[in-house]
């Protein structure tokens, strides 16, 4: 009817409260089932690949299928958008790809090999941008993403990967209904920004518990953010500072020697280091303090997926009546 807020809500016999972990995987990785995926002891600190197809399966109605839009969209691949139903609701079901895909055609010599996982490139942004635009006024949108930013490569800003990533932003302001972002992973930089709760009121966005949220993740903040710090831990390391202490008391026969050796030990402690900072970064930038500044509404534990979405929903569509 013409004054309905959304399509009518499908009949389904899949149970809302249904567990996404015991959901067959289907990938390359040595994954058995969905859980394994979220399990620490498996996929500590949420670093493995996996195939997202997977995960949006075990998510949706099991007695509804899915349509894929803008599957042949060379260059688009790493991001996915279903049109399906989930608690019988239809809605734009969206995924960042998590594993590196194999680039068809011919490879730009100043752009990256391979479409790597959790990123996004010029077209896979345009494809995100135009699905959410899209469903605006007319279905909501779920997202599930294990995203650490946008492609930085020369290729890609040449082709407007940061136009594209505002097109992106732009679409989640001027979206008219629910929108659902759910951390399944990492997620982190630009995407950070062009999902944030302050474009949107309507936007509420999740983590799965023992994910990882920030601007900017642990290893690119030790490389980046606090190179100084990681030089004064290489430097009064003990390793190190012995060497040192015999290149100084050496003689000059022997100091070349001494100075390869020491050069070898300080980039082995270096990466040694970045890890121990990066791993201090993510341990303080976690999903609890995300939700402390308000970037994120809560934690949902990974069983209980399902059921969070269709209770966002079902909390929307009430309100709107």
């Amino acid at each position: 009817k013409k004054d309905e807020l959304h399509p009518r809500k499908s009949k389904t016999k899949d149970p809302i409260s249904r567990s996404i972990l015991e959901y067959p995987y289907q990938g390359e990785e040595p994954f058995q089932s969905i859980g394994n995926i979220f399990d620490s002891s498996m996929n500590p600190q949420r670093k493995k690949t996996f195939a997202i197809r997977s995960v949006m399966r075990s998510v949706i109605d099991q007695d509804g299928g899915f349509l894929e839009r803008f599957s042949g969209l060379r260059g688009g691949e790493s991001s996915v958008l279903w049109e399906t139903n989930i608690g019988g609701y239809a809605l734009t079901l969206l995924g960042i790809e998590s594993r590196s895909i194999v680039r068809r055609g011919r490879v730009p010599m100043d752009g990256p090999n391979a479409w790597t996982g959790g990123t996004l490139f010029p077209l896979s942004s345009k494809k995100v941008a135009r699905g959410i635009n899209s469903a605006s006024g007319t279905r909501p949108v779920v997202a599930l993403a294990n995203l650490s930013g946008f492609d930085g490569s020369p290729e890609s800003l040449s082709k407007l990967q940061l136009e594209f990533g505002a097109e992106i932003g732009r679409a989640v302001v001027n979206f008219e209904g629910p929108i659902i972002f759910v951390v399944i992973g990492r997620y982190h930089g630009g995407a950070y920004v062009v999902f944030s709760k302050a474009l949107n009121p309507n936007l509420k966005a999740f983590a799965i518990e023992g994910s990882f949220a920030s601007v900017i993740g642990g290893a690119p903040a030790a490389a980046v953010v606090f190179p100084r710090e990681v030089k004064r831990r290489v430097e009064i390391d003990e390793r190190v500072a012995k060497i040192r202490e015999r290149v100084s008391r050496t003689t000059s026969l022997e100091r070349l020697q001494l100075l390869s050796e020491l050069e070898s030990t300080r980039m082995e402690v270096m990466l040694e280091k970045r890890g121990e900072v990066a791993a201090e970064f993510d341990s303080i930038h976690s999903v609890e303090r995300a939700i402390q500044q308000g970037s994120l509404d809560g934690i949902v534990r990974s069983e209980d997926l399902r059921m969070r979405i269709v209770q966002e929903l079902d909390a929307f569509y009430q309100k709107e009546l």
